[in-house]
């Protein structure tokens, strides 16, 4: 039996393959499915099963892109009543492939329907090797249960019976494989090692440290991190079954009277340059989310669903990047984006925007005259462990709605960790009128390196 892991940055996403001689099964697979056929291709494998843990939150599965392409069969949690075509599993239930046995466990914790897969290599004995955990145990940490309104307490309490009765009974020597690593919203503490052993996280996961259920309903319902807005929409769109990426279309180019024209009709406008690139020059009432950032999870965070994007890119090489991580987390409405970029905007002599970067100095300069308000737009947290007392705190993401807090005649200096996120923050403001917006460059590190505030 061959393991091989698939991670993707940004949503700490883990797939795997789980290899025989001839054939074999992906586990989770992320919809950008060319990753497992250059595997299996590669190995003289045939992709015959793929096995579903769960009806995932934080992105949209590649099982029927993988299903059509291969014939393989998909085995999914039989309580997530999923409305295209596969093999529906429950705790008791064995798939076979070759010499390598799953057997299913019930792991209701995380989300309603979750299962485990528990492989055992025939080929040389009895004993269980691996389990793959889906988001019920991470490395570090355990799924959170707080994603189902109304739910939190009987997920919790569901996730520590799953995990004290069930898997922390296997033995010691089995490899556990997540579904995410550090990163991912699916949890709070993971670890950045992507896989460990069942015996590891007894000593050290400190979520099975916990003694009592209470507590640990208690600690798994409470200061739980934000989840973003997609989460809401990602498991339904997998039960459902998302469109065939082979049916959906690359972003073309568009010239930038096109461009104006289709903004004017109600396309959503979103520019994934570098932070200092929008800052410098954008156009007015646009997204900004910075491709080499946490990108996907942003990008299902904030904006609204169901609406055709445009994107401004800083090249060409850019557009399928960011089609496909908008299609991670459920846009597939990607119809273009902008020939020649901002340069070729700017000499069309359309209206352009600018977002101006400050050093710690100026800011703090600002801010004890009373001239600019400093916005802390990091998480709650960050804010937390380490703020600025001159500051106050509106995280990026509730900008969309707590602008009303603000005063469209003021000026705003925003402020994140490095710069991104402010960025993002600095232009939903411009969008809902607050135009006197600043972004602090080099973001909370350089502004408590310069001594305005303490070091984290």
């Amino acid at each position: 039996m061959i393991i091989q892991q698939f991670f993707i940055p940004g949503i700490a996403h883990s797939s795997y393959i789980v290899a025989g001689n001839k054939a074999c099964a992906v586990i989770d697979p992320s919809r950008d499915i060319g990753r497992y056929i250059e595997y299996a291709s590669q190995n003289s494998l045939k992709i015959t099963h793929i096995l579903e843990t769960h009806l995932h939150a934080d992105f949209v599965s590649g099982h029927l892109d993988l299903a059509d392409l291969t014939g393989a069969t998909i085995y999914a949690p039989e309580s997530g009543d999923c409305a295209f075509p596969h093999t529906p599993v429950a705790e008791g239930d064995v798939i076979d492939l070759e010499d390598i046995r799953f057997a299913v466990i019930d792991t209701a914790g995380h989300t309603p329907e979750h299962i485990a897969y528990i492989a055992t290599d025939l080929a040389r004995g009895e004993t269980p090797v691996a389990l793959f955990s889906g988001d019920t145990l991470f490395v570090g940490d355990v799924g959170r249960p707080d994603l189902f309104p109304g739910m939190a307490e009987e997920l919790a309490s569901s996730l520590y019976d799953n995990l004290h009765t069930k898997i922390m009974t296997l033995p010691d020597e089995v490899e556990v494989y997540p579904a995410h690593g550090m990163g991912s919203l699916c949890g709070r503490a993971m670890a950045a090692k992507r896989t460990s052993t069942i015996g590891y996280e007894k000593k050290y996961n400190y979520a099975l440290l916990i003694k009592t259920k209470e507590e640990f309903i208690r600690a798994l319902t409470s200061d739980m991190p934000a989840a973003p807005d997609h989460f809401a929409r990602c498991s339904e769109i997998n039960r459902k079954g998302p469109e065939l990426m082979r049916n959906l279309k690359s972003p073309a180019l568009v010239d930038p009277k096109t461009f104006s024209e289709k903004i004017k009709g109600g396309a959503l406008l979103l520019d994934v340059r570098s932070y200092p690139a929008f800052s410098g020059m954008h156009i007015p009432k646009t997204w900004h989310i910075d491709l080499s950032g946490s990108f996907a999870t942003q990008a299902g965070w904030v904006l609204p669903p169901n609406q055709e994007i445009v994107l401004v890119l800083e090249g060409k090489q850019q557009a399928e990047e960011a089609a496909l991580q908008l299609r991670r987390v459920g846009f597939d409405s990607v119809s273009g984006f902008l020939e020649g970029g901002m340069l070729a905007w700017g000499t069309a002599a359309f209206p352009i925007s600018r977002v101006p970067v400050i050093p710690p100095k100026e800011a703090d300069m600002l801010v004890q005259s009373g001239k600019a308000t400093l916005i802390d737009v990091r998480s709650q947290e960050e804010w937390d462990f380490a703020h600025a007392e001159q500051s106050i705190h509106i995280p990026w993401h509730d900008l969309r709605t707590r602008f009303t807090e603000l005063k469209s005649d003021q000026h705003y200096i925003v402020m994140c960790r490095g710069g991104q996120r402010a960025s993002i923050a600095a232009s939903i403001l411009k969008m809902h009128g607050i135009e006197r917006v600043l972004n602090l460059g080099g973001g909370y590190t350089a502004y408590s390196r310069a001594g305005f505030a303490p070091v984290p």
